[in-house]
């Protein structure tokens, strides 16, 4: 027994160590799970986003369907002022094809506003190929446009389509009833008001649809996602007060000739024709912690800095009386020439930062190092938050000597920094695309986009702005060509801003087109000018009297200086000793009465 009590293994007591060690087994238990996942160290230090080729899903070819908006009757009063309502539709399209990535945008649509009416009349097409024969269920949403507060709605439509075929038949300017739920409440009980005095008003708007499959869409074998053939809207949005904060002017002439410019800041949207390179797919770049909680509006600082971003955009793309709208069937060469003039031609070295969505829409705008949005980016503002685009960057226009010729070709000049005669500033830009050049990059920290596919977007951009030339730039590898270039636009900007007037509205709208008001601020601002400059001449006359004074009695005469002090102080002694002595009628005390000296000479 004792032997056995002996053999029995003796167990020592747990040291501190003991639990390091457990500890450091599990960390390096969980640091090689995170190298395995990540990949080599090299990919470990790069941060998450950038270049996605998450391939399209395999699915089979679609048709491509026009869906019309014709018009809408009886919708509600949204404006109190004019009984009336300024309406448009914003649509969405969702389909049972599988995306990328949940994250991914959906297909939308957006129509001109119609102003001041109850009935509005669009007559608008929207064109989108490789829909899938599964169907589609559409949502429009109605809108009045309050640029001063937030948009009210003013009812939805569901269009709901079960499946399509070659033989499907065709919807036809079918009238769907608005569902009121979710309109405003003070927009229908104007209506109610109205219907309550007039039996003709109806408190029920409708709003008519037609749908049509133009055929099979020719996509190969892969029909796995859908886009916007067209047509190529563009649309110019201005905002004075923003064109102040930013700097950016707008270049104007009056009747007289005289060279003039206004404080106006624009943003542009053009849809371009589809389909986008596949291979054009980009997600924003986790560079800081806080950048995922801002895109998925996941976190408390996420969902601020999310709306803020949402909002921004909303200003920035604001829609008022002064929005310009306009579209094309296909790409032409009147759609470059619009293109090129919502960029001002090759006029003051502008430099535009841009953001294309996944379904062709470009977005950019001029904007300076000074603009607010510059702390939370420009791109991720002009994307709207979107997780995913096709591409980002910025670039400008130049005006090229010879159309026969490329842009780095030798012997050819560019404006700027050359100047080059028939054309800006002096004079009218040629209408001829083939004298301009497109110089664009990838410089974008937001979604960092693949220099590799450069060439994929310039075959893209040359595809739907016929007759520009096309020049791409990488941002990292032509960094010292790309510097150079955008120093010279500044410079010719600074240039070319000088000497010129500069104008403001008073208001948030801008009535670009009305001349007599440019000339009669510019008449003011050069009367005004004269009447100042007289102004001045006069007073520095003035002062320059009272200058020569001070100096001649400073170095004036000693002994005439002695004199005038010696009769002034000789004037003085006079002046006390009449003071000293009661004038008449001046109060004394006399016997704890005041007396004046008159009574006392006259009872003396």
């Amino acid at each position: 027994m004792d032997n056995e009590k002996d053999e029995q293994p003796k167990y020592r007591k747990d040291h501190r160590t003991d639990t390091y060690a457990t500890r450091l087994v599990d960390k390096t238990t969980t640091w090689q799970r995170k190298v395995s996942r990540r990949g080599t160290a090299k990919e470990k230090t790069q941060p998450a986003g950038g270049l996605d080729e998450t391939p399209i899903p395999d699915a089979p070819p679609g048709y491509t369907v026009k869906i019309t908006f014709h018009r809408a009757t009886s919708l509600p009063m949204a404006d109190l002022n004019s009984l009336s309502s300024d309406p448009y539709v914003y649509s969405q399209l969702h389909t049972s094809l599988p995306s990328r990535h949940k994250q991914d945008p959906h297909m939308r649509f957006r129509t001109p506003t119609i102003r001041r009416s109850t009935d509005p009349v669009w007559n608008c097409e929207w064109i989108l190929a490789n829909v899938p024969s599964t169907g589609f269920k559409l949502k429009a949403r109605i809108y009045d446009e309050d640029p001063a507060d937030h948009d009210d709605r003013l009812g939805n439509v569901h269009v709901h389509v079960d499946s399509l075929h070659e033989n499907w038949p065709n919807i036809k300017e079918q009238q769907y009833k608005i569902k009121k739920r979710m309109g405003s409440k003070r927009a229908y009980f104007i209506r109610g008001c109205a219907a309550m005095f007039n039996r003709n008003v109806e408190m029920s708007g409708k709003l008519v649809i037609s749908v049509e499959i133009l055929g099979k869409t020719e996509v190969g074998n892969n029909g796995g996602r859908i886009w916007t053939v067209g047509p190529c809207a563009w649309s110019r949005h201005l905002s004075p007060m923003i064109g102040r904060l930013a700097g950016t002017k707008e270049p104007g002439q009056g009747k007289d000739g005289r060279k003039s410019e206004r404080y106006n800041f624009q943003a542009n949207q053009f849809q371009l024709a589809g389909p986008v390179p596949p291979p054009l797919y980009h997600r924003y770049v986790e560079f800081k912690p806080f950048i995922a909680g801002m895109f998925t509006a996941t976190s408390l600082r996420g969902r601020i800095l999310n709306r803020a971003l949402h909002h921004q955009h909303g200003r920035i793309y604001n829609y008022d009386r002064t929005t310009a709208y306009g579209s094309f069937h296909s790409p032409s060469k009147d759609m470059t020439l619009q293109f090129l003039n919502l960029v001002h031609y090759d006029h003051g070295g502008r430099i535009f930062t841009y953001v294309m969505t996944l379904d062709g829409m470009w977005r950019f705008t001029e904007t300076g190092k000074e603009f607010g949005i510059d702390m939370l980016s420009k791109h991720t503002m002009h994307a709207d938050v979107d997780i995913y685009i096709a591409f980002s960057g910025e670039f400008f226009v130049r005006r090229l000597k010879s159309p026969h010729k490329e842009p780095f070709d030798s012997g050819q000049e560019t404006h700027p920094a050359a100047e080059i005669g028939e054309g800006p500033p002096h004079a009218d830009p040629p209408s001829d695309p083939a004298y301009y050049a497109l110089y664009v990059d990838n410089d974008s920290g937001t979604y960092r986009p693949s220099a590799k596919l450069l060439p994929l977007l310039k075959q893209f951009l040359q595809e739907n702005l016929p007759g520009l030339k096309i020049v791409t730039l990488d941002c990292v590898a032509d960094a010292e060509k790309m510097g150079k270039l955008k120093k010279e636009q500044r410079e010719r900007k600074k240039a070319e801003g000088k000497g010129t007037i500069v104008m403001q509205d008073d208001g948030s709208s801008l009535s670009s087109s009305d001349e007599e008001e440019l000339d009669e601020r510019m008449r003011e601002f050069t009367d005004g000018e004269d009447r100042l400059s007289a102004k001045e001449t006069k007073k520095t006359k003035l002062k320059k009297e009272i200058k020569e004074s001070k100096l001649g009695w400073r170095h004036g005469d000693k002994k005439e200086r002695e004199q005038r002090e010696a009769g002034e102080d000789m004037n003085g002694h006079a002046r006390q000793d009449q003071s000293e002595r009661p004038a008449t009628g001046e109060l004394r005390q006399e016997g704890g009465q005041m007396v004046s000296q008159e009574r006392q000479d006259s009872c003396g």
